[in-house]
């Protein structure tokens, strides 16, 4: 039997994690399911940004690099971060942004890769990767003399040979949901002599990710959406311990800027890399937007006290087992296909549905709703998308049931259709 609200409100009473909602600030009436894109607006960080703004910069002005602590944030943010991900302290470096990112460790990897077996110039990755991935890869093969090859997620191993230097994936699939075996798929690239690096913008604060476990060699992530940091916040890049210690001063990020030098206020002519992941700084790192990141990832790590990443993995997936039951029983008969993997170990924390047309309008008269989700195009090879991101710190059932019964009153009385909802906007 399809759960009513009386469930859902029943399940919510009973959630041990409700009270990681109290954290964040969300608007009357809007049920948010976007914080895949954009993650809500912790309490303390309007607090935490006028006191960088205010005080630390206003009064205390360019001591706050020392007073503060300014010049470590990108490495103790990082490390906060790199609880989330399976990373030991002195791994991970929040900086710059995803694109930026992967720019330094796709280039870095090549080299790698290069003086490991220059026959080996072969870049693979998976046909809907998102996009801004794709386009660095293109660059920089292009740039290298290398070949970058799409496949399909089911062909990926397959088409490992012995051409194959390097891989490249997102973990969870930006359009789909769906969610690689991250510790399979490093294992295989890794049997095939091939070097793995993970772009983890729809995993980290998301689902559970263990880079050390799974070996893998580098990866990336975004800050502003489950690490809540805010619009454009710092990325982070993350770096094998093994792969440290092999880079000498030979072995150089393309961004050699002077926030990456061993030491930045020697003011030498000649660059000299700083050890491990702090080579991978680059420029003045942009303090106000890490310190609203520091209240984003500090909103994840407050699951600890109640279980941490598998107690939020658990809750998403009962969130999205939800939302398909009822999107299933309430909406059938409107076009509606499930996109998103059934199976747990396949589904990210999002559910993704596709309809042949009138997805974008639909989304738009859920949004006018009070009912947040997105919409991506599709292509010849792919339909359009309506997306649905569920964060456990701020969802609870009902919500779920009420997005499902809106959805269900948008698609029975057509109002998806009316010109309003036809007008596209620049975000999508």
């Amino acid at each position: 039997m399809t759960a009513t609200l009386k469930d859902c409100l029943a399940r919510d009473a009973q959630d041990p994690l409700r009270p990681l909602r109290d954290q964040f600030t969300l608007p009357a009436g809007v049920i948010y399911l976007d914080g895949n894109s954009l993650g809500v607006c912790p309490r303390a960080t309007p607090a935490r940004v006028a006191e960088v703004v205010t005080r630390q910069w206003g009064q205390d002005l360019i001591r706050s690099w020392n007073t503060a602590g300014w010049f470590d944030w990108p490495r103790t943010v990082g490390d906060k971060i790199g609880r989330l991900i399976g990373a030991r302290p002195g791994q991970t470096a929040a900086t710059d942004s995803t694109s930026v990112n992967l720019f330094k460790v796709l280039s870095l990897a090549m080299r790698l890769q290069e003086g490991r077996d220059p026959q080996r110039r072969t870049l693979l990755s998976e046909r809907s990767n998102f996009p801004t991935d794709l386009y660095i890869a293109e660059a920089l093969c292009r740039d290298r003399g290398w070949t970058l090859r799409l496949v399909d997620a089911a062909d990926l191993t397959a088409s490992l040979g012995p051409d194959t230097g390097l891989v490249l994936l997102t973990h969870v699939n930006y359009r789909t949901g769906a969610m690689h075996d991250l510790g399979a798929v490093t294992a295989a690239v890794h049997g095939a002599g091939a070097l793995m690096v993970w772009d983890l913008a729809h995993s980290a604060g998301a689902v559970p990710v263990d880079l050390n476990g799974a070996d893998a060699d580098f990866a990336v992530g975004c800050g502003y959406k489950y690490l809540n940091g805010g619009p454009g916040a710092p990325a982070f890049a993350w770096l094998n311990p093994r792969h440290a210690d092999r880079l000498g001063d030979d072995l150089w990020q393309p961004l050699a800027g002077w926030w990456g030098h061993a030491a930045p206020f020697a003011f030498t002519p000649e660059y000299r890399p700083a050890p491990g992941i702090q080579r991978f700084l680059c420029g003045t790192p942009p303090i106000v937007s890490l310190a609203a990141l520091d209240c984003g990832v500090d909103t994840v790590l407050a699951a600890e006290a109640f279980g941490g990443m598998a107690a939020l993995r658990a809750k998403s997936l009962a969130l999205t087992d939800l939302f398909i039951e009822l999107v299933e029983a309430r909406c059938a008969g409107h076009g509606l296909v499930l996109a998103t993997p059934r199976a747990h170990r396949q589904r990210g924390s999002q559910v993704c549905l596709a309809r042949d047309h009138g997805a974008y309008a639909i989304v738009q008269a859920l949004i006018a709703r009070g009912v947040v989700g997105d919409f991506r195009a599709g292509d010849a090879q792919q339909p359009d998308i309506l997306r649905f991101g569920f964060t456990p710190l701020t969802l609870g059932f009902a919500d779920v049931w009420h997005a499902a019964e809106q959805l269900r009153q948008v698609l029975e009385s057509d109002e998806w259709q009316r010109p309003e909802f036809q007008r596209a906007h620049a975000v999508t």
